[in-house]
């Protein structure tokens, strides 16, 4: 009895100790002695409690699903549900912990809350939207501003990943939370502009929250900001601003966030920006998107646009063998989606194999029909750059939901035209105008495809065809004088008096309303411009012709020059009109005494010039390399020799070099 006791006492005083230490938040402290407690009494269902509850708060997820799981008998999913599930949840077990949330015999405030988060982490927003709606109806406490923080989370991801059109919730944006929520809902709806303007508020709102505390500095403010910023420039990205966004970008990962999803996010659309240049700075940032924890960060459209870049960039920078296992996961992940099979077609034309490619894109074509059509059309690109023009036009026929629209028969007619097969271009619009006789008679498009085709026709000789077309249209608008014109102008290449008939449908001139101000127009600026300039060209012919007449009055024969020394008693010479060496009095120039005497002195001398005439010297020696001593430039080719390999121009080598040359040039010339 004593014992028990004191081992009661004992236990009283740790539990007081433990309440204590709750208090205060010292939750370290307070583990020892519940640990303590549980030596006393390892069963006891209320110190179990408190040691998950110890272990949560110091961060220690799974001890504490490990002290949950191995006492399952006492604490039961009744008594401990909610820790259960945090921990599953903190630990990115999303699955288990609904699983945990739902089997709960009672589903307490505290569980709602979880359950709406575990319903956001899983995607299905719609189901967690009631969840908060039924929070914050249910619910009066200090929390609500935080409920609805997560509420608009709940609907900006609606409008970015599902497209879905948000609705009004009527909240108050007083914090920069929702604002920023409020922007993201935007942008999912293409407002940029709008988009701007809110994450701009919240940027202000965030710097006046942070600003009134004291112990905030402005890294940690920045820091808050940088999420903000990101958005900034993905929205300058979406506008084609590249290098504005670039530079935010930049700027956000100098200041390394700790958030990683926030980090790969960036680092992403950066490779999207580099796309096939830059590479080795998108190698870079790559990295950042395989950072631990970055898969439970992002949603799942955000983690596979990674994984697609991840494909497209080991394409680019020539890895065949990572591209193609790259795709190949990403399609076996989403056996449904384009972009893996068309990867690894854009990979196999970067290896000139154009016709498996073809058939990797008929394959997916013939295995899921929904999305054929892009593949089709991707298929009839790679026929065109073949030079297969029919083919690809074959292909393009085969799409049966595009066949009516005015810019796939623009580009058929088109193609056709350049094959020279004005049958098949003419049998494209004719099916075209066959569908909207059907489906749209009334659309402008038909009148539309009916004129184009007429005009084709006519343009191709095709004139009776033509005026079936042009009749067809007339019918439809008797009032078209543009489309009687046409039809008029056709039946004279064919019937004219068919043509005088329709004539007298064509109004008459009296009727014609012409509007037209005679005296404005004539007293316009490009009138006025064109009479002046043609009075001006108008006075200079005039003037010309005068001119002419004054020559030719006045013309008068110009007396010849005489030279300075003329002398009238002198008489002129005869023959001073022949060249002086013509004269018969000319007797040769004097020979200058400096002039070198070729062939005379003692056998075997040399003269100054000799050297240059020496046709050996000039064999041997290269002709672009400048003399020793001289300063002549010399024009950059591979034969010159840089000046500090060149050896000094009195150097004996250099003349014993040259001696033997001549020698040799010498035997061998002469």
């Amino acid at each position: 009895k004593m014992a028990a006791a004191a081992g009661s006492g004992a236990a009283a005083a740790l539990w007081s100790e433990v309440n204590r230490c709750g208090q205060n938040g010292d939750f370290a402290r307070a583990l020892k002695s519940v640990n303590k407690i549980l030596q006393i009494s390892k069963d006891d269902v209320t110190a179990l409690q408190c040691k998950v509850v110890c272990l949560i708060q110091n961060g220690n997820f799974k001890e504490a699903l490990s002290v949950i799981n191995t006492h399952t008998k006492v604490l039961t999913n009744d008594v401990i549900a909610f820790e259960k599930a945090y921990c599953e949840y903190r630990l990115n077990r999303i699955e288990n912990a609904l699983k945990t949330i739902q089997s709960a015999s009672q589903q307490t405030d505290k569980l709602k809350e979880l359950y709406g988060q575990v319903l956001y982490r899983l995607e299905r927003y719609d189901d967690c939207l009631a969840a908060y709606r039924d929070l914050i109806r249910n619910s009066q406490d200090e929390y609500e501003e935080e409920r609805k923080t997560n509420l608009s989370a709940v609907v900006a991801a609606q409008s970015t990943w599902e497209k879905v059109m948000p609705e009004d919730l009527g909240l108050r944006e007083a914090t920069y939370e929702l604002c920023y929520n409020s922007a993201c809902a935007l942008i999912g709806q293409g407002k940029l502009n709008e988009a701007m303007k809110k994450l701009q508020r919240a940027e202000e709102l965030c710097r006046q929250s942070l600003s009134e505390d004291s112990d905030v500095t402005e890294e940690d403010i920045e820091a808050e900001l940088a999420i903000i910023h990101g958005q900034m420039a993905y929205i300058m990205q979406l506008q084609g601003r590249t290098e504005d966004a670039l530079q935010l970008y930049n700027q956000i990962i100098k200041l390394k966030p700790t958030d990683v999803g926030l980090l790969a996010v960036i680092a992403n659309n950066i490779i999207t920006i580099n796309k096939d240049q830059n590479v080795f700075d998108s190698k870079k940032k790559v990295k950042l998107t395989n950072a631990e924890g970055v898969e439970h960060k992002l949603s799942k459209k955000q983690l596979q646009a990674i994984e697609f870049n991840k494909a497209l960039l080991a394409m680019y920078t020539n890895q065949a063998d990572q591209c193609r296992k790259l795709s190949a996961s990403l399609q076996s992940q989403s056996p449904e989606h384009l972009l893996p099979v068309l990867i690894q077609a854009a990979q196999l034309c970067r290896e000139k194999q154009h016709a498996k490619a073809v058939g990797l894109l008929q394959d997916f074509a013939d295995q899921h029909p929904a999305n054929a059509a892009e593949i089709k059309l991707t298929m009839a690109q790679l026929k065109i750059a073949q030079g297969s023009v029919t083919k690809a036009c074959m292909i393009l026929r085969s799409i049966e939901e595009l066949q009516h629209k005015p810019g796939m028969v623009s580009a058929l007619v088109t193609m056709y035209s350049h094959e020279e097969d004005i049958d098949s271009a003419i049998e494209v619009f004719t099916q075209a105008i066959q569908w909207y006789q059907q489906f749209q008679p009334k659309s402008p498009v038909h009148l539309s495809l009916i004129r184009e085709a007429a005009n084709f026709k006519l343009k191709h000789g095709r004139k009776k065809e033509a005026i079936s077309d042009l009749e067809e249209l007339w019918k439809q608008n008797p009032k078209d004088v543009h489309t009687l014109a046409q039809l008029i102008s056709a039946y004279s290449l064919v019937d004219p008096e068919k043509a005088k008939v329709l004539s007298k449908h064509l109004p008459s001139s009296d009727t014609l309303s012409l509007k037209v101000d005679v005296d404005a127009l004539e007293n316009s600026h490009g009138a006025t411009y064109i009479r002046k300039k043609a009075g001006k060209l108008a006075g200079d012919n005039q003037q010309k012709e005068q001119g002419q007449g004054d020559v030719k009055k006045k013309k008068k024969k110009k007396k010849g020059k005489l030279p300075k020394n003329y002398d009238p008693k002198v008489t002129p010479d005869p023959e001073r009109w022949l060249p002086m060496r013509e004269r018969s009095y000319y007797r040769g120039r004097k020979k200058g005494k400096k002039k070198d005497q070729v062939g005379k002195g003692t056998q075997g001398s040399t003269t100054a010039g000799s050297s240059e005439l020496d046709a050996s010297r000039t064999a041997s020696s290269p002709p672009t390399s400048p003399r020793p001593g001289s300063g002549t430039a010399v024009s950059a080719t591979s034969n010159v020799i840089p000046p500090r390999h060149q050896k000094p121009a009195g150097a004996p080598a250099t003349k014993k070099k040259q001696q033997q040359k001549k020698k040799k040039g010498a035997k061998g010339g002469w």
